[in-house]
């Protein structure tokens, strides 16, 4: 248990600090950026990256509730004080 926490809290670690260094952009996107200003890409690639994220943070969520649920149960199975 403490092992898959060590690695899922390194792997955590290591999308936030690589994070920063992603440019993500479409073909579509790009195309508009090029056309424009250079100060609008970043905005642009802030703003992808920003509606990239929630669902990540939605699932995040997700897991804690039903993992939360899950123990509490597990819990109550076994008779011990919740």
């Amino acid at each position: 248990m403490k092992k898959s926490l060590l690695v899922f809290s390194l792997f955590i670690a290591l999308l936030f600090i690589a994070s920063p260094c992603a440019e993500a952009q479409c073909s579509m996107c790009r195309a508009v950026v090029e056309s424009n200003e250079a100060n609008q890409g970043e905005g642009l690639n802030n703003g992808i990256l920003y509606l990239m994220g929630f669902p990540y943070i939605i699932m995040l969520v997700l897991g804690i509730i039903i993992y939360r649920k899950v123990s509490k149960d597990n819990l109550k199975f076994r008779g011990e004080p919740a």
